[in-house]
């Protein structure tokens, strides 16, 4: 046996999606981190010894322009152009490369770490050390740092230190929640095991083990949906625990879970109800995937109301969107559907002080320990949700670390530093514009080649029957002066359209009605009709245009995609098998889908000229789309001149430039996944920019500064070998992944 030591700035226990993220963040803002696991392979719930599927604030398409930016966001992307297929094994590798990319992280798997050295009362405890257990290796290693977090899930590391925690459900009182019971208990989410299954194109086939569970005698096959050619995140609701300690019946779970699945394809392959003779088990898990222990007590408890309110916490610093989604404490052998969900209307926000302890002075946390009550964790608890809070976790370590203070005072006194520096690395942060000094862009002059000035979708592919409400999203900047609708129609008829705000900027549901018209269609096909409709906000903001339902008129849908427009149908299909997951399908989030439209956009034009595709948008402080998309969009490249379009910033006095910051638009309204639950069909977001150059004016002279070939990823930074002094900086854009024009977010620069 040998023992160690190992010093560093910061002590991450748990490389799950939130430990990972939160190492990669500090490191990267300079700090030297030590990332612990536990298992052999990086991701946790996520890795190939799990293989859970990576939810987050799309909610699976249900969320609009959700996806998360920052860490995850590139994990995200870079899965899809690596591994479209979604191998589990290959998901490893992404997570394993993105760590590995970063120096200063020095990573110890198969390191369980069971000891903490800390001091102090109870209600101001200080973590001295942590010490792990090498398997395989005989090496017993000591972590010392100042700061440490606890990303492990079940949270043994904060536990140890004497962190306050609950466990089980609050009662109702407590946070006046309506979805927890009235008195308090033990209970908690279950655990679930998945299983891979294949064709192997010959009959296979199937002697159970002795242990395997005559399904038929259980409520299964009744009250769970069984398919022969379904497998993996399709079983989600094999789930059992949640009336036990999941972690001290840890094997216990285990194993009842084993004789669930070996019964269940038992019944599959043996019962002679399924077309299955040649299906065969590929893969089993051997690993509870855990959803709920402890969650630490911060400086505040995300609770139900926060959550459903889309509370703007004024130290917001991530964001989610799943819904709640809380499931039945029996598991897989309830009689209820196997989740219930609550949804609010749009993404909501995290607060900084539920990610760190409210009596362990040097401890922050991240992942499902977070401080939130068992309801609000009901939606917290997806990995990529998670992971963005890891991102958060892991910078504000970075600051407490290089000032030498406590998690408690970056609340107190480097709030706006904590958020700005967040806003840099293009973390998943809502609403917050950037106020960074140090960034010359805001100071300049902003001009482009183009800029789309209007917003024209006529180019139809398909008629739609409207046989049903549908709804059509754009920006509104600055007023409305009215619209066009292309229509065919049976006979003479009316049409009813009515314009809606979205409440809030993060939003795309009608929240209030503005106007309504009735409009005259004659019989005929592929005819325009004007809408009359006007609109001049306070500020801009999305509209929310709404046509009834008239099955004796057809619209028509196309394949040209707008950033900032989007197209629903209001209770198109059931959200989903009811006996999986009751929804409330009159929740706006619900009730107005549009994943079958996605890309797929109704043909309309609005009257008049818009300035939310205008170059100034480049600096304008938003990153993601809020109350419009915030973005330069250049008319489709082949309109300018020698096909390129170029956006041009241009200062009254010369500064030196020594690191250029490009956000260009990766749609983060496209759900992506890592895993097998759909199929993206493309493997680099086509309204990427590709290919770019970067010019400045020294001496009177055009000057190449950097020239870019096959981007595939939304942050480009961009730092340079030596300063340049310039009044004039032009990014030319060369070509693009797919899309018809170029579009930049943000343009940062630094000296």
């Amino acid at each position: 046996m040998r023992t160690e030591q190992i010093t560093s700035d910061i002590t991450i226990v748990g490389a799950g999606l939130s430990g990972i993220c939160a190492a990669i963040a500090a490191a990267r803002l300079g700090s030297t981190v030590a990332l612990i696991n536990n298992r052999p392979v990086l991701g946790g719930n996520s890795s190939s010894e799990v293989r859970v599927w990576v939810c987050g604030a799309t909610a699976h398409g249900t969320n609009r322009y959700a996806r998360e930016t920052g860490i995850m966001g590139e994990l995200f992307l870079e899965n899809q152009y690596c591994n479209p297929e979604g191998n589990p094994y290959l998901w490893d590798l992404v997570l394993l490369e993105a760590v590995r990319a970063e120096e200063r992280i020095s990573l110890f798997l198969n390191t369980d770490v069971h000891e903490v050295e800390a001091e102090g009362t109870e209600e101001d405890r200080h973590i001295r050390s942590v010490t792990g257990w090498m398997m395989g290796s005989e090496r017993r290693i000591r972590f010392e740092s100042p700061v440490f977090l606890d990303c492990s899930g079940d949270g043994l590391v904060g536990f140890l230190a004497g962190a306050r925690y609950r466990l089980g459900r609050e009662a109702a009182h407590e946070y006046g929640e309506e979805w927890a019971p009235e008195t308090a208990d033990q209970i908690t989410l279950g655990s679930t095991l998945l299983f891979y299954t294949q064709d192997a194109g010959r009959p296979v086939r199937f002697v159970p083990p002795s242990f395997a569970k005559n399904i038929e005698e259980t409520p299964i096959p009744i009250k769970r949906v069984i398919r022969s050619g379904d497998s993996g995140c399709h079983y989600w609701w094999i789930e059992w625990g949640g009336e036990l300690d999941t972690v001290h019946e840890n094997e216990r779970i285990r194993d009842e879970l084993w004789s669930v699945i070996y019964g269940i394809w038992d019944y599959i392959k043996n019962s002679g109800q399924f077309d299955a003779e040649t299906m065969t088990l590929e893969w089993v898990g051997s690993i509870p995937g855990k959803r709920e222990y402890r969650r630490f007590m911060g400086d505040y408890v995300l609770n139900q109301n926060d959550i459903l309110a889309q509370e703007p916490f004024a130290d917001r610093i991530a964001f989610g969107g799943w819904s709640i989604d809380l499931h039945p404490p029996q598991g897989m052998y309830a009689e209820a559907s196997g989740s219930k969900h609550m949804h609010a209307d749009g993404i909501y926000h995290i607060p900084y002080r539920s990610l760190y302890s409210a009596n362990v002075s040097n401890l922050l946390f991240a992942g499902r320990n977070v401080s939130a009550s068992h309801v609000a964790f009901g939606t917290t608890r997806v990995m990529a949700t998670c992971a963005v809070m890891g991102e958060a976790a892991g910078t504000a370590a970075a600051l407490c670390a290089a000032k030498g203070v406590s998690p408690r005072l970056i609340h107190n006194q480097h709030l706006k530093e904590l958020q700005q520096t967040l806003l840099r690395q293009d973390a998943s942060v809502i609403g917050l514009q950037n106020e960074d000094r140090q960034d010359l862009a805001p100071k300049a002059v902003v001009t482009a080649s183009t800029a789309c000035m209007t917003i024209a979708i006529d180019q139809p592919v398909a008629s739609y029957r409207l046989e049903r409400d549908i709804g059509i999203l754009f920006p509104i900047d600055p007023s409305l002066q009215g619209m066009e609708l292309l229509v065919s129609a049976e006979e003479d008829t009316e049409l009813q359209v009515e314009l809606w705000d979205t409440g809030r900027e993060e939003n795309y549901v009608p929240a209030k009605q503005i106007a309504e018209r009735t409009i005259r269609v004659t019989k005929g096909e592929e005819q325009w009709i004007h809408v009359s409709i006007q609109w001049e906000p306070a500020h801009s903001q999305n509209a929310f245009v709404v046509i009834r339902q008239n099955d004796r008129i057809r619209l028509y849908q196309s394949n040209q995609q707008v950033t900032g427009v989007l197209s629903f149908e209001k209770g198109a299909t059931p959200h989903a098998v009811a006996s999986l997951e009751d929804h409330d399908e009159s929740q706006p989030v619900v009730a107005w889908s549009m994943k079958a439209l996605n890309r797929k956009p109704f043909c309309f034009k609005i009257t008049g000229k818009t300035d939310a595709y205008l170059p100034e948008k480049v600096i304008d402080g938003y990153k993601r789309p809020y109350g419009g998309p915030h973005s330069w969009m250049s008319l489709p490249l082949y309109e300018n001149e020698n096909g390129e379009a170029w956006v041009e910033l241009e200062w009254e006095h010369a500064v030196s430039i020594r690191e250029i910051l490009l956000t260009w638009n990766d749609d983060v309204n496209e759900d992506l996944i890592n895993l097998h639950h759909h199929r993206t069909p493309f493997e680099i977001i086509p309204e990427l920019v590709k290919a770019y150059r970067i010019e400045a004016e020294v001496e009177g002279k055009r000057v190449l500064v950097q020239s870019v070939k096959d981007n595939r990823r939304r942050t480009n930074r961009i730092a340079l070998n030596h300063f340049v002094s310039t009044r004039n900086l032009r990014i030319i854009v060369e070509e693009t992944n797919g899309g018809p024009c170029a579009e930049l977010i943000e343009v940062r620069v630094y000296s």
